[in-house]
């Protein structure tokens, strides 16, 4: 059974949250599009950071991949930073192969990021 990938957004403290869950696959481009468009446009003091957040995510697909490259190559044009927390073991590796995690800061917890990006380490 498929479960149909949905995002919810939230601001916290120095970042714009897009909690996914599901599947990050080729259905997915509408749901990351709006959410990605939520997050930076509902609190404009936090868009400067986008953070997505993988952990209820049952399912990424190579599509998938190609649609959180397109939200990081959006992000970059309009200067801001993504980051992602929340991947199991399996996907974080699979950014790591495609050389993603080359160009998104990974997070174990969605907690571990914002105190990261509230608190960066000197």
């Amino acid at each position: 059974m498929t479960t149909a990938c949905e995002a919810t957004t939230r601001t916290l403290p120095g970042a714009a949250v897009i909690e996914l869950s599901g599947e990050v696959d080729g259905s997915a481009a509408a749901v990351l599009t709006d959410a990605y468009e939520r997050a930076v446009t509902a609190s404009p003091e936090n868009h400067d950071t986008v953070v997505l957040d993988f952990a209820a995510v049952d399912y990424i697909n190579s599509t998938g991949i190609a649609l959180i490259v397109s939200v990081l190559a959006r992000a970059r044009a309009e200067r801001r930073k993504v980051v992602a927390c929340g991947l199991s073991p399996h996907y974080r590796e699979i950014f790591d192969i495609t050389r993603l995690s080359d160009f998104i800061e990974l997070f174990p917890d969605l907690d571990r990021a914002v105190s990261e990006l509230t608190h960066p380490a000197a």
